[in-house]
């Protein structure tokens, strides 16, 4: 049983989610505003939010960037009449994990709830040694056998990503969604331009290639034997 937050001011929509979740076995508390919700963040933070874009006392998404500011972690999905690619863009800039659009079918709202709380939490170590690799995740900083690696904070964040994942084959959505936010595929040819720069980086001349592309599928972190 997980605890989900509820954001939303309509009464009908807000029970007859909640009637759904807890249909499903799931623990909800509904606050009709932006300031409810501050107020029993107080408390400590439930497995999921689930916000609403437009309240009486605000913008849902300040109510996530306010949050995400303070150092919640907790999964967020967005609700809102506002569907266009702008607004989805926006709402998973501020902080946003998934967006659904009004009006959604309830069983595809149970359906994201339910890939939300499937994902590992946020691991809260700061140190992560693969191999020759040495993550430092307070400091931004990384090396690989004592050589400095000069990695942009993405960069970090997509290494990261793969090395905790040794051996598995990462496809391209899975970093679209875990790494950049995205719960669509843009346009653009974003994963493999960092791929690339981050394999040169961290594969030098005469080193064994930890990041392998393999071919229509994704992509592979290997630890040199």
């Amino acid at each position: 049983m997980a605890h989900i937050r509820l954001i939303e001011d309509d009464r009908g929509t807000a029970d007859e989610i909640a009637l759904e979740l807890r249909r499903n076995g799931h623990l909800v508390t509904h606050y009709p505003l932006i300031g409810d919700a501050l107020e029993a963040a107080r408390d400590g933070e439930p497995d999921l939010l689930i916000v609403d874009r437009q309240l009486p006392d605000g913008e849902g998404l300040d109510l996530i960037a306010r949050l995400r500011a303070a150092g919640s972690r907790t999964p967020a999905l967005v609700l809102s009449a506002l569907g266009s690619l702008d607004d989805r863009v926006r709402g998973l800039r501020a902080g946003g994990d998934d967006y659904l659009p009004k009006p959604f079918a309830l069983v595809e709202l149970v359906a994201r709830v339910e890939a939300l709380l499937r994902r590992p939490s946020d691991p809260r170590e700061t140190r992560l040694i693969v191999g020759p690799l040495d993550l430092d995740l307070l400091a931004g900083s990384a090396t690989r056998a004592g050589r400095a690696l000069d990695l942009l904070p993405r960069e970090l964040k997509l290494l990261e990503y793969l090395a905790r994942r040794p051996g598995q084959i990462v496809t391209r959505s899975l970093l679209l969604r875990d790494v950049w936010g995205y719960t669509f595929e843009p346009n653009s040819n974003v994963v493999d331009v960092h791929i690339g720069r981050l394999r040169r980086k961290v594969d030098a001349e005469g080193e064994a290639p930890m990041i392998r592309n393999v071919r229509g599928q994704g992509y592979v972190f290997d630890v040199p034997g």
